[in-house]
């Protein structure tokens, strides 16, 4: 059988590499969700990278927990946590087993299934905002806890294929520092995203929370 230029499936030994390699080598790609109503499929235009021991930012940061022990795990897998109490992120997991990183997927182009994806996005007034931003990315793609820990390297069976795509030409890439992440890792520059592409989130640096507060933040900010 062959497959066409742009639908090949990515290797898991493309995500067992640094991830501040794998993250701009990211965008372009296509992230396959498998749905009960059919499938979706999404055009990776913005991501964060988080390095783990390295990255006070990272959620691993302090060491494995129940929440984050997927990030510990084989790369090539999901991670998918709640934040806000009310909105999920999808990452995706990198490096070898047993050191965390991982990359949050940020915002990208509904290329196919916009359809089902505005069943769950009914507020959204156009497409390119479908999954601009990561809980929209999210909710678009039906995304929560259960997903957590899902294979998106598998035989296609599963719910998350990610496929080949077309990568920007490297002079498109921009990268600066990650949304709403403060302390020690707010410098990093390791946010990256397609530049002039309409459905780049706005950037937001990080505000002081207020007295009462969640402690968590969107993106995989320290547990």
């Amino acid at each position: 059988m062959i497959t066409a230029p742009g639908r090949t499936p990515l290797p898991r030994s493309f995500f067992d590499r640094p991830v501040l390699e794998i993250a701009p080598d990211l965008l372009g790609r296509v992230l396959v969700r498998a749905t009960d109503d059919g499938p979706i499929e999404l055009r990776l235009t913005e991501v964060e990278a988080y390095d783990g021991p390295n990255d006070p930012g990272s959620h691993a940061y302090r060491g494995r927990t129940d929440r984050n022990a997927v990030m510990f795990g084989p790369p090539g897998h999901t991670y998918v946590y709640f934040t806000y109490g009310m909105w999920h992120c999808l990452n995706l997991v990198c490096g070898p087993e047993g050191r965390p990183s991982g990359v949050l997927l940020r915002a990208g182009e509904i290329i196919a299934g916009a359809g089902l994806a505005r069943v769950h996005r009914p507020t959204s007034r156009k497409d390119s905002d479908l999954a601009q931003g990561p809980a929209r990315l999210a909710t678009a793609l039906v995304v929560d806890r259960t997903l957590n820990g899902a294979d998106a390297c598998s035989d296609g069976s599963g719910p998350f294929r990610i496929l080949a795509g077309a990568p920007p030409a490297p002079s498109a890439v921009r990268t600066g520092p990650r949304t709403g992440v403060g302390g020690e890792g707010a410098a990093h520059p390791w946010r990256y995203w397609i530049d002039g592409d309409p459905t780049v989130s706005p950037y937001r640096a990080h505000a002081p929370r207020r007295r009462g507060e969640t402690t968590e933040r969107p993106g995989p900010g320290s547990a």
